[in-house]
């Protein structure tokens, strides 16, 4: 009884809570509700975390070059599209890079932005595709907390950020996540094109860096909204939980580069043999 009770108040807050979602997105795919979005992360993370490795135990390493080649250059181009769409909706048109509210009017630059953040949130999901290719190529050493906890954190909390609040100073660390993505799939992809190519993958101890300056970049650019005299962004809430993450992925970050690259454990192998570690 207490527990059916406790059900039925569950779903009225829900209920409630839901009427202030945006109604520009009735009907778009995964957008009903957050279930769909969940169901598919915790099937990931199961999936990467213990029936994957299990089925792959007796087995030999799926060769997935020619896959992953593709993926990683389809990625890059979904990138670069992604960063010219959230450019041209806002950040190149007309945002201020302070306090920029959300519009959410029916304007073709305020549905440009809904149908950009609604792509990024389902390119999230197009990026499990990493931690898959880990656990058929049984490179199970990759499968890090960090990297699953990334992996899964994001098409979660982007759901509730397109659900309300498409646009706005929200969207500015997206826009810095594909830049990086650019950067990181090309080398992923550069890399998939097997040995012949090693050579031009010098600079991969640098992608963690650029990883650092985007999470610092992130933070003090969410944080502008705690010294901003009368900023009326319309969900204060998004703009802790990005600060939140911002600032957490900036501690994991450099804890990985103290002990990569400061104590020398997980120095990177073509910094030591001339071959990376991803091949």
């Amino acid at each position: 009884m207490a527990f059916s009770n406790l059900t039925s108040k569950a779903i009225l807050l829900y209920d409630e809570w839901i009427k202030d979602a945006d109604p520009r997105l009735e009907g778009w795919p995964l957008m009903s509700s957050p279930f769909p979005t969940t169901f598919i992360i915790g099937t990931y993370v199961y999936f990467v975390t213990s029936l994957g490795p299990k089925l792959m135990e007796n087995k030999k390493p799926f060769e997935l070059r020619q896959i992953m080649t593709f993926y990683n250059f389809s990625v890059v181009a979904l990138s670069l599209y992604m960063t010219y769409e959230f450019l041209m909706s806002g950040w190149a048109t007309g945002y201020s890079f302070r306090c920029d509210i959300v519009d959410y009017s029916r304007s073709p630059t305020a549905l440009r932005m809904v149908r950009t953040c609604w792509l990024y949130f389902f390119s999230k999901f197009i990026e499990l595709l990493d931690t898959i290719f880990f656990v058929l190529r049984k490179k199970n050493n990759q499968v890090t907390f960090l990297h699953v906890f990334h992996h899964s954190i994001m098409p979660w909390t982007w759901w509730f950020g397109v659900k309300f609040a498409a646009g706005g100073l929200g969207t500015f660390h997206a826009l810095l996540n594909c830049i990086v993505h650019v950067v990181m799939y090309t080398y992923y992809g550069i890399c998939s094109l097997g040995p012949a190519y090693h050579k031009y993958l010098w600079w991969k101890k640098y992608m963690t860096t650029i990883q650092l300056v985007q999470f610092i970049m992130i933070t003090v650019h969410i944080g502008q909204i705690y010294i901003m005299d009368d900023c009326p962004y319309q969900y204060p809430i998004f703009m802790f939980i990005i600060w939140l993450y911002g600032s957490m992925f900036l501690v994991l970050f450099l804890h990985f580069w103290y002990h990569a690259y400061t104590k020398g454990q997980r120095l990177p192998k073509m910094a030591r043999n001339g071959i990376s570690k991803d091949e």
